[in-house]
């Protein structure tokens, strides 16, 4: 079978932090009374793995069509499950944690979770909202864990105002958290591993704390680098790391971008739309808010129709 590019059907996350936002600005059909932090796009974790909407494999998950296809997919010979991206649009209408995700270094220290590294391309951002990015220069584990038992932990990190178009890198091992009134496209490794030090003081519809993991996170946390050191780029090649690579790209109507075979491409449509074209298929239309997986073996052409922002991620 000629495979095509993969659209999935979202996977919502309740959060505390969420809101409505995914549903006004992209059209998700998000469930009623309910909010909504995380909108999965392209996933492949044991208990949350993106089911495919569209063409014949329709139904069938990520895994499953790359264990049947291998290498036409992925564009490797000796792959190794599971697929090693993860893609979320985050709506933080509130605070997220202060949090840490550990390296592979910790990882295999603790002997437990997966290694996270990130980054945030900022969606949109009201005034004055800030991401907290890293320590401050100069902070110590003993300053650090001092400051979670005063309750002072925020006043470590490094606070950055940010706004729509930026992207910012964050390592496995950074401290950091997102504020509220920010939209992000977050591209990641696939983990779900996370160790909080604060939450605001916030408590559930329980009436308690969500829970912290202090002792993982002082382990995990890179004393060493600073928030002020890392990467913000907004414009051709974001992010370049051993992990994973994102590309930029930004096209007008009428404009035509060949697609080659073979690399695998997790593709993000920021603003815009148009199609996906090839020969012996129909088109594949796009617009804001979309992901698909295109799978090494296929050639083809995004066609735009309007003026048009899309990330490109690679591993």
């Amino acid at each position: 079978m000629e495979l095509y590019p993969l659209r999935f059907e979202p996977i919502f996350k309740e959060r505390i932090w969420g809101g409505r936002r995914l549903a006004e600005v992209y059209g998700k059909k998000l469930p009623h009374n309910v909010k909504i932090g995380e909108s999965w796009e392209l996933a492949d974790l044991p208990e949350d793995k993106s089911r495919i909407v569209n063409g014949t494999l329709a139904g069938q998950t990520i895994d499953q069509v790359i264990a049947r296809y291998g290498s036409q997919i992925t564009g490797k010979t000796d792959y190794t499950p599971p697929l090693p991206l993860l893609i979320k649009i985050l709506d933080a209408q509130d605070m997220l944690s202060v949090q840490v995700h550990p390296d592979a270094q910790a990882c295999k220290r603790m002997d437990k979770g997966n290694p996270k590294t990130e980054c945030w391309y900022i969606l949109d951002a009201a005034p004055g909202a800030m991401i907290y990015k890293g320590l401050k220069p100069g902070t110590t584990k003993e300053q650090f864990t001092e400051a979670i038992k005063a309750g002072t932990t925020a006043e470590l990190l490094n606070k950055i105002v940010v706004k729509a178009g930026q992207c910012h890198l964050l390592p496995s091992g950074t401290c950091h958290a997102i504020g509220a009134g920010l939209l992000i496209a977050e591209i990641q490794q696939p983990s779900d591993t996370t160790y909080r030090v604060f939450d605001w003081n916030r408590v559930g519809p329980d009436g308690k704390g969500r829970e912290l993991h202090i002792e993982e996170a002082l382990d995990s946390i890179h004393f060493n680098s600073s928030g002020d050191q890392l990467t913000v780029n907004t414009v051709g090649r974001l992010v370049d790391t051993a992990e994973f690579i994102v590309d930029k790209g930004h096209q007008t109507p009428g404009c035509e971008v060949l697609m080659a075979k073979g690399t695998m491409r997790a593709i993000m449509i920021i603003t815009g739309g148009g199609q996906l074209i090839a020969e012996d298929m129909e088109s594949e239309p796009f617009s804001k808010g979309d992901t698909f997986l295109v799978p090494a073996a296929w050639e083809g052409v995004m066609q735009f129709a309007a003026d048009t922002e899309y990330l490109v991620a690679t591993v």
